[in-house]
């Protein structure tokens, strides 16, 4: 069988029986198709480590964002985008008996150690209260619905656009479908229940998501076709419109670091720690599958260290 059928029984696999996200299986899609188009192979047998060492020759060489000008080339964490899809879609066809390069001869770029965005708790407070500089109370009250929903449950941008109306908020709790179709349970703070009891009272519209635009902002996202679509208020806030919407609060509240709704989510981690949350719980409440993802956040909550450091170091006898 020919490597572009395998690649789309693949993609239907890891959709289906995986239960990745559709995003996920898109760019899996995007990096095994250049993996092919680059190496030219059409039979499995044709992926050999000699082919693999090309592919990552030139992905190394490749201009960073496509743009020429910087002359950056790609990141190593990027590459590995491309490593990680192949070994991935390896594995899948050596369950199927079928004969290639063993996953597990595909070694990985070494990269640095992974660091966070975080803002201070004093730049989170102001963006917490700038939703109050809106002129339209809709849109005050869907801004603090969005940040007060997402510093208090720490969920995924994604996670965020998939929830209902139909929120109970009489509860603290309600239960998210994270990534690889996990379920986990997140929870409200009396912040997060009244900035969304408030924002649902306003709302005029039948739409069931949970955030919708306002007025004549444009939230048309990515493959939705206008024309077989007329009513475009029953759309949902889309990924991108979440993170625009973020980034417009950040600049009002005079912060001049990048802020997206992730940012948040660290900001929900670090504050779990550093108040002394055990890392399983946050684990737990992040919806990592590992616990080293987690563990990132250690090096800027470990108080315990600090602590130990400000009562002897340097103590004079």
């Amino acid at each position: 069988m020919v490597l572009s059928d395998l690649k789309r029984q693949f993609l239907e696999y890891i959709e289906i029986e995986k239960g990745r996200a559709l995003r996920t299986v898109e760019n899996y899609d995007h990096y095994l198709t250049v993996f092919l188009a680059q190496t030219k192979v059409t039979d499995p047998k044709d992926i050999t480590n000699e082919k693999v060492r090309d592919f990552r020759m030139w992905l190394n060489r490749q201009a960073a964002g496509n743009n020429r000008a910087t002359g950056d080339t790609m990141k190593k964490k990027t590459q590995n985008y491309y490593l990680i899809a192949l070994r991935t879609f390896l594995k899948f066809l050596t369950k199927r008996g079928i004969t290639s390069l063993q996953a597990d001869q595909i070694e990985l770029a070494k990269v640095g150690e992974r660091s966070i965005d975080v803002i201070s708790k004093e730049e989170l407070t102001r963006l917490l209260k700038a939703p109050d500089m809106e002129e339209n109370p809709e849109k005050m009250a869907r801004g603090h619905a969005i940040l007060e929903l997402l510093f208090s449950t720490g969920l995924r941008v994604s996670e965020l656009c998939s929830l209902t109306n139909d929120l109970d908020i009489k509860q603290d709790e309600f239960s998210i479908r994270g990534k690889g179709g996990k379920v986990r349970v997140v929870f409200l703070s009396p912040e997060a229940k009244i900035a969304i009891k408030n924002y649902l009272a306003l709302r005029k519209d039948m739409s069931d998501a949970l955030f919708v635009k306002v007025g004549d902002e444009s939230v048309i996202p990515k493959g939705f076709r206008k024309e077989k679509n007329k009513n475009l208020e029953e759309v949902g806030l889309t990924r991108r419109s979440i993170e625009r919407i973020v980034k417009k609060y950040a600049i009002m509240a005079g912060i001049s670091k990048k802020v997206t709704p992730h940012v948040i989510r660290h900001c929900f981690a670090t504050d779990l720690l550093s108040n002394g949350a055990d890392i399983r719980s946050v684990q737990a409440m992040l919806g990592h599958a590992n616990i080293a993802t987690t563990q990132i956040y250690t090096h800027v909550t470990d108080k315990h260290l600090r602590d130990v450091h400000k009562n002897f170091h340097n103590k004079q006898n």
